[in-house]
């Protein structure tokens, strides 16, 4: 029994004749008489008769249509489900990143991806960088983001965004019309720094240790929001991510360029066990788009 036969059986039975069900399905009409032919040699029975030049059916061809169009019906949505699985449209991404990646940048990213994707559901979560690393490496995450660099044995880590470092500057402190900041112009400022250990920490003390300059750190934090919140306060300038930090500028915070320049990378991070699926491939090809255009556009700026 082919699936051709019971389209051929069902569009007769709509249609009242072969010539109609042909023209409907877009085959010929000895096309679907051969279908109809191999249906009742496997059934075993009839399942038309002809009156006044148009096939009627048969009492058992009206018992076993329902049946038939049911089936029809099924295969549909299978083929409807494979098309959105195809296209990235069904589904669920689980992914991790840091806190402050995801009340930031990746907030636009996953709602443009969503609008794009309307049945496809995200699960969000934040973790420490050494726990993440591990949620993706096993699969118990598809993807996730993670700032470089980044060794991990169990992961493929592909360059997604840059993001310069700038100062977080209440609009009320005497530097805050200055165009760009170096470490001469913070010598002898409050600093609100984040804890000790990360990369671009290490990357600000070598910077002020090149200069001469001794950090006079004020507050330790080790989130972008709360650094901010107190730069705001004019508790000390915050020396930040700007990709991060801009979500929190406004009229009591103004972000300022720190030179020199001082790079924060990030990656968009998959198991290295396993190839990744289609919907977090479509997500990958997503996030390069967006950030790509967000880079473009800050250059034209």
């Amino acid at each position: 029994m082919s699936l051709k036969s019971l389209e051929a059986f069902s569009a007769i039975i709509k249609t009242g004749s072969a010539t109609a069900a042909a023209k409907h399905l877009g085959l010929t009409q000895p096309g679907i008489s051969r279908l109809l032919a191999l249906l009742e040699e496997y059934i075993g029975f009839q399942l038309f008769y002809r009156e006044k030049g148009r096939l009627i059916p048969t009492d058992e061809a009206l018992t076993l249509i329902k049946e038939v169009d049911l089936t029809l019906m099924s295969v549909d949505r299978i083929s409807l489900l494979a098309n959105n699985i195809f296209n990235s449209n069904l589904g669920q991404l689980r992914l991790v990143a840091p806190n402050s990646f995801i009340a930031g940048p990746l907030a636009n990213v996953v709602t443009d991806f969503l609008k794009k994707h309307p049945k496809v559901k995200i699960s969000l979560d934040t973790h420490s960088p050494t726990r993440a690393r591990e949620i993706v490496a096993h699969r118990s995450a598809d993807c996730g983001f993670i700032q470089l660099p980044e060794n991990h044995p169990g992961l493929i880590c592909q360059h997604i965004v840059s993001s310069n470092t700038v100062c977080a500057v209440s609009s009320e402190h005497k530097l805050a019309k200055c165009k760009r900041l170096t470490c001469k112009d913070l010598a002898g400022e409050d600093l609100i720094l984040l804890g000790k250990g990360r990369n671009s920490r290490l990357q600000i003390e070598n910077v002020f240790l090149r200069e001469k300059i001794p950090l006079q750190v004020r507050l330790e934090t080790h989130t972008v929001a709360i650094a901010c919140t107190f730069a705001k306060k004019n508790v000390g300038i915050a020396i930040v991510n700007e990709m991060l930090a801009k979500q929190y500028a406004n009229e009591g915070l103004v972000l300022i360029a720190f030179s020199p320049k001082i790079v924060h990378e990030y990656a968009f991070i998959t198991s290295a066990h396993a190839p990744m699926n289609r919907l977090t491939e479509s997500f990958y090809q997503h996030c390069k788009t967006y950030f790509a255009n967000m880079d473009m556009a800050q250059n034209e700026d």
